[in-house]
């Protein structure tokens, strides 16, 4: 039996993407093992999937107690194949002394000398970053099975209690980053734009519970929602698959709609969708200001605030 881990210790959404290469592995070694290592708060997307045997959780806060245990495990496991889609350089000392028999990974993490097989990683030549992870798998075969998509697995608990009874949308209007949030005044008008036979989700973290309710209040909108902190990811997941549309930012929810195939609209602000990380839903809708903006993107995964000042990248048109 083939014994593979994938790492991936960035964000929500790198890790949904990276599901991608599970599903192809799976589908050229249907007995291989796969385990996945991740950060410590990313785990539950992966609660009960199919194809992976073990997670590896890894705790940034506690890093270096973090870092050993986890190494220690890893050595013991073995590992035929070690895919490192991370480009940092923890993650590089976790392929470096894994003692896996072939290292594959892109060429921009530091300690890439010591793999096996490097691959280059090109952001802005058009290239989706699930082509871009895809191309680590050409070192063990050529052909990509069916089609190139993440995939979460929600369970049947997790469809409980979704709204039955009436057709809903959801908003996730929050981002890590500022520059790629949608502002809160095109949210609200994006809320009196639908329907009011249909229901209104917001969703997020705990901590965008503020910013869903100063959207509620300001849309003075009836059957709208505020649910930030209140679902898991695999329950956001199942509440988006039901939806008629979902409304998001370039941010992690946008990659949750597509590893389920939820119908989703993505604004683009301060990012642009040629760095590479637009929807991949059967129904995809991406919005972005219409006229050229000098400063635009100001980076590939935005700021705090708009370098500028004036965040024009904010206002598309709805």
């Amino acid at each position: 039996m083939t014994k593979i881990l994938i790492i991936q210790t960035a964000f929500i959404g790198d890790v949904i993407l990276a599901t991608a290469l599970v599903e192809q592995i799976k589908a050229h070694f249907p007995e291989a093992q796969i385990d996945f290592l991740l950060r410590k708060g990313n785990e539950s997307l992966l609660t009960n999937h199919p194809f992976i045997h073990r997670l590896y959780v890894f705790d940034k806060k506690n890093k270096r107690a973090s870092f050993f245990e986890n190494l220690k495990s890893i050595r013991a496991a073995r590992y035929d194949i070690l895919f490192n889609l991370q480009r940092y350089f923890s993650a590089g000392l976790f392929a470096m002394f894994s003692k896996a028999r072939v290292k594959i990974g892109f060429d921009k993490n530091p300690l890439s000398f010591f793999y096996t097989k490097r691959i280059k990683h090109i952001i802005g030549d058009g290239s989706h970053e699930i082509d871009r992870n895809l191309k680590l798998l050409t070192a063990i075969f050529d052909d990509i099975k069916g089609r190139k998509l993440p995939r979460l697995y929600p369970a049947d608990t997790d469809y409980q209690n979704l709204p039955t009874a009436q057709t809903y949308v959801c908003f996730a209007p929050a981002s890590v980053w500022a520059t790629k949030q949608l502002p809160p005044h095109k949210w609200v008008e994006l809320a009196k734009k639908i329907p009011t036979d249909q229901a209104i989700y917001l969703i997020g973290a705990k901590s965008d519970a503020a910013l869903c309710e100063q959207i509620i209040t300001q849309a003075q909108r009836a059957n709208m929602h505020n649910s930030a902190g209140k679902f898991s990811f695999l329950q956001s997941a199942a509440l988006m698959q039901q939806a008629t549309m979902n409304y998001v930012n370039d941010s992690a929810p946008l990659h949750i709609a597509s590893a389920v195939n939820a119908p989703v609209t993505a604004f683009f602000c301060s990012t642009v969708p040629s760095f590479g990380f637009t929807p991949l839903s059967d129904v995809s809708v991406i919005k972005e200001v219409a006229t050229g903006l000098d400063c635009r993107p100001c980076g590939l995964h935005g700021y705090k605030s708009c370098p500028k000042g004036h965040f024009k990248c904010g206002e598309i048109e709805l």
